[in-house]
């Protein structure tokens, strides 16, 4: 599929350094600045699939966008500008090394482990008698080490703490932001009829400010399902109707694929990838309400690169 856009490799004026992460490539600008191109690689159980899906970028970038605007009011956070589909500009920020993932409900990960006799994630205690997709009595927060190669483990408040991963002052701020934000898209995700499940969100300081950094409520970073019929399911013990990545882990699961050493990713097809393609589409869709208006891709690579020195020219 050549419309996607699985590297990109640009050397732009001031730019310090480059980040290739797992789906995003970083460019930073004199150090004051994060170009992050939200490629079209789609990742799953931490491992970089083969393919790359086409628009996949677009959505994404789109989606933390909009919510990062619809939060600004709740947190600070890291974007100054979008100056291409696929491209957020924003403050760069020293990271927290932890992922702060909220859980709105018993299911993905937390159900695995459920369902294997667990009672504690993270520190956090879940009752008894649960049914997968059940509502969690209220919101539980599972952070999870922020790994910069191979798998995020989870680790509990405790241990952050203890580990002086993050200050006890910070971390208490992070649960609060966390807290405020999952409301927040949990109340735009009831007026488009879906549930928002879990997500995760990233944190980062600068000048030693707290800032909302990297994606939030996107397909990729949380699950959601669909409102209607979620009670009905839940009580029939089938699987809920879902809008998030787990569609993808599910086709890999299926044809044995989880991550583990020794395991080979099933063929992506080119039916199957169109069939991702237009999946994050719907997904898009029905998260923002929006129509989804498909970014030139004529010539995708040289059309980010202009578009970013267009904005940093006349920043540096």
């Amino acid at each position: 599929m050549s419309n996607a856009i699985v590297f990109t490799d640009f050397n732009f004026p001031g730019q310090k350094s480059f980040y290739k992460g797992k789906v995003r490539d970083v460019y930073n600008i004199n150090d004051d600045y994060l170009v992050m191109v939200v490629s079209d690689r789609i990742s799953a159980f931490d491992v970089v699939l083969p393919k790359g899906i086409p628009y996949k970028g677009q959505v994404l970038n789109q989606i933390a966008s909009k919510f990062l605007d619809a939060t600004a009011n709740i947190v600070p956070n890291w974007k100054i500008a979008t100056p291409d589909p696929m491209v957020t500009v924003g403050h760069l920020c020293e990271p927290f090394k932890v992922e702060m993932v909220i859980r709105g409900y018993l299911t993905g990960h937390a159900w695995r482990q459920y369902k294997a006799g667990k009672r504690v994630l993270c520190g956090v205690p879940m009752p008894d008698g649960m049914k997968e997709s059940q509502k969690f009595p209220a919101p539980i927060i599972t952070p999870t080490t922020k790994a910069s190669e191979g798998h995020d483990e989870d680790i509990s408040r405790e241990e952050i703490i203890k580990q002086h991963i993050v200050s006890v002052e910070d971390y208490e701020m992070l649960e609060k932001y966390t807290h405020s934000l999952f409301q927040r898209g949990t109340e735009m995700a009831a007026e488009k009829g879906l549930i928002l499940v879990d997500t995760k969100y990233e944190f980062g300081k600068k000048d030693g400010k707290i800032y909302l950094i990297d994606e939030i409520h996107t397909p990729d970073s949380s699950r959601y399902f669909y409102a209607e019929g979620y009670e009905d399911r839940l009580s029939k013990g089938e699987n809920q109707k879902q809008l998030s990545k787990e569609f993808v882990r599910q086709w890999l699961i299926e044809n044995g694929f989880q991550g583990l050493e020794g395991q080979k990713v099933p063929e992506m097809t080119e039916e199957r990838v169109n069939q991702i393609s237009e999946r994050y589409i719907e997904l898009f869709e029905n998260i923002t309400g929006d129509q989804f208006v498909k970014g030139d891709v004529a010539n995708a690579s040289e059309r980010i690169k202009n578009n970013i020195l267009k904005f940093i020219v006349g920043k540096i």
